[in-house]
């Protein structure tokens, strides 16, 4: 089961490119492995690309961290902690108990599949619940759980276990500040068992060791953050109203006017302010655009309406409108399948047939929008990083914000920093600067 889920989620969102930085998350993982309870089980750790800030894992051993996690954090011990508290999730067995087969086999394209059980739920979705079934969202019971394995794993491989209270501080602090990312935040997939901070500091108060002299690695930490993307990456793709524009893959395509867009893990819908429509993209499986549109209408429950094989602005495509019978009822739209970039991607648009004639016009916009990136400034569109500063002097916070200028908050500049507002920074440490 961890290794289906794993293979869904690396199919959905890619790998964070650097290799020297994947290699440091799995060397300080496998540090706390070592002396968990269940060592020789086939542990596989991942830098996911997201902005978002979180970690999850399934059962097995497979645990994922987004780049937005990482970006938040100031030291090692704090990676330690998440990773610690990860590790406890899977040697509980708390993925195992909270995840079946069946679930796994709905994993990843739900909000875009059209297959009979699924479409009376889909038309109530709302954006960002494509995902869903993939974020297993655990009790309080096991999330304290978790907590208390984390502390006693990153204090069995000498980090300080003060930076568990400082990392769950800076989670709270994220969850009221909102973030970006494809992927759910920390507080929906992990709830707070009561204070996490308060428990964690009554922790070390009755642990034995003596943290003054434990690791933090607050300095090797930073340096292998420097120069690491911020935020949402453009280059995965992103909206500018009802245009969307993916730079790397070289298309563009619109969703109806006053629709709400969302680039998911596996797809990228539009949703109506209504919610009773939506389109999608997202890849398909088959070698040409013909021969995958047979196939979606030769699913049960799907008749076929009109259809068309003339190329959409140029590129080979094949369009049907169909209607599909359901358990949970009926929906009408139209479905496209496009051969573009050595890729096949199907585009989709459904709604009832009570709505139909209200939206026919936005699903064949949609359908027929699709075409190829041109326009230099969408293709250029570049990420924001992050730098590091070493202050030459001391300085409030708010100082460094105005020498060393970001193009996000102060407020955010302070959370990525562990810092509030007024705070005096000593000379000569490391600061995170975001342009």
């Amino acid at each position: 089961m961890g290794r289906q889920g794993a293979e869904e989620t690396l199919a959905t969102i890619p790998l964070v490119a650097d290799s020297a930085a994947q290699q440091y998350l799995r060397s300080v993982a496998m540090g706390l492995v070592a002396v968990a309870e269940r060592p020789s089980l086939p542990w596989n750790f991942y830098l996911l690309d997201d902005a978002s800030v979180n970690a999850f894992a399934f059962p097995g051993g497979y645990i994922f961290v987004t780049r937005g996690l990482l970006t938040h954090m100031n030291n090692e011990a704090e990676l330690a902690g998440v990773l610690g508290h990860e590790i406890g999730h899977v040697t509980a067995r708390h993925t195992a108990t909270q995840i079946s087969r069946a679930q796994l086999a709905g994993i990843g394209m739900a909000v875009t599949t059209i297959a009979s059980p699924e479409i009376g739920s889909i038309l109530g979705a709302t954006v960002g619940q494509g995902l869903g079934l993939l974020f297993l969202k655990f009790g309080r019971d096991h999330e304290f759980q978790a907590d208390e394995l984390g502390f006693r794993y990153m204090t069995r491989d000498d980090y300080d276990p003060r930076a568990m209270s400082t990392m769950f501080a800076m989670l709270q602090r994220q969850s009221a500040a909102g973030g970006g990312g494809r992927l759910p935040e920390w507080q929906s997939t992990h709830p707070d068992p009561e204070n996490r901070v308060a428990r964690n500091d009554q922790r070390v108060t009755t642990f034995r060791g003596t943290p003054d002299s434990m690791m933090l690695g607050r300095e090797r930490f930073l340096r292998r953050l420097d120069g690491m993307v911020f935020g949402e990456d453009p280059r995965q793709g992103y909206f500018e109203g009802e245009r969307f524009f993916h730079p790397d893959l070289r298309f563009r395509f619109v969703i109806p006017a006053g629709w709400q867009g969302s680039n998911q893990p596996a797809s990228v819908i539009g949703v109506s302010p209504g919610k009773d429509a939506i389109v999608a993209l997202a890849l398909a499986k088959g070698t040409s655009p013909s021969g995958a549109l047979r196939a979606f209408l030769g699913q049960e429950g799907i008749q076929a309406g009109p259809s068309s094989a003339s190329p959409v602005n140029g590129i080979p495509a094949a369009t049907s409108e169909f209607t599909a019978t359901t358990s949970q009822g009926t929906v009408t739209g139209v479905v496209q399948f496009i051969s573009y970039g050595g890729r096949l991607y199907r585009q989709l648009g459904y709604t009832t047939p009570a709505k139909a004639a209200t939206y026919a016009a936005g699903l064949r916009q949609f359908v027929g929008s699709f075409a190829e990136l041109t326009d230099p400034t969408a293709l250029n569109r570049q990420p924001n990083h992050l730098r590091l500063v070493t202050l030459p002097r001391g300085m409030t916070l708010e100082e460094f914000y105005r020498s060393y200028p970001s193009v996000v908050p102060v407020e955010r500049v302070a959370l990525i920093n562990g810092l509030v507002a007024g705070q005096v920074i000593p000379r000569g440490t490391i600061m995170k600067q975001i342009r």
